[in-house]
């Protein structure tokens, strides 16, 4: 008597078990209840804003795009994607074109940051994920204002293009750089939780 394809070994059977096959892989509860938790920090950091720039007091710094790229390096991309957009919801009403930037440069920085860590799962990965991260962010930053701000600013294309040498510039760079710092001091407790995903 053959015996039957299906069977599998104890060996087998645990492997699947600790790699979290039979709990749904990436949308495990587990998982599931993280991204409810860091979109729900992503919006409660978006709301701890303050202006950096004197004089120009709608480039506002807030952490909320720490807590995108922690979502990112732990949970992947589509984690990131997620708490970018999702964490920014309740501002949509009140200030839809700040809003629009904000998930703009959200995305920019901690979508790009954790497909390069998804493909080098590792503190050398996550630090080069967010310099290529922070160029994107940097480049939509400066080319979202230019587009954007014109429209609830109340100002000329040409005099937002005044404005990126003396304020813009400064700004997004200390922005992005604050994000960078913090998410790799974060990056070994928040990894540790669940550990570097793939998805």
């Amino acid at each position: 008597m053959s015996v039957s394809s299906h069977t599998q070994s104890p060996h087998t059977s645990h492997t699947s078990h600790a790699t979290g096959v039979g709990d749904a892989g990436r949308w495990s509860t587990r998982r599931i209840a993280l991204l409810a938790m860091l979109t729900a920090l992503t919006m409660a950091a978006s709301f701890i804003e303050f202006p950096l720039i004197p004089g120009v007091p709608w480039l506002k710094y807030d952490p909320s795009g720490i807590v995108c790229l922690a979502a990112g390096f732990v949970l992947g991309p589509s984690a990131a994607a997620a708490t970018s957009v999702l964490g920014f919801l309740p501002h949509l009403f009140v200030d839809p074109w700040g809003t629009l930037m904000a998930v703009l440069v959200a995305l920019a920085l901690s979508v790009p940051a954790a497909l390069v860590h998804r493909a080098r799962p590792s503190r050398r990965g996550a630090l080069i994920g967010l310099l290529v991260g922070g160029v994107c962010a940097l480049a939509a930053a400066i080319g979202g204002n230019l587009i954007v701000t014109p429209f609830y600013a109340h100002m000329t294309v040409a005099q937002v293009a005044a404005l990126v040498v003396p304020a813009l510039l400064p700004f997004n760079v200390a922005k992005i750089a604050v994000h960078a710092v913090v998410a790799m001091l974060v990056y070994r407790p928040a990894v540790a939780l669940i550990g570097p995903s793939r998805a």
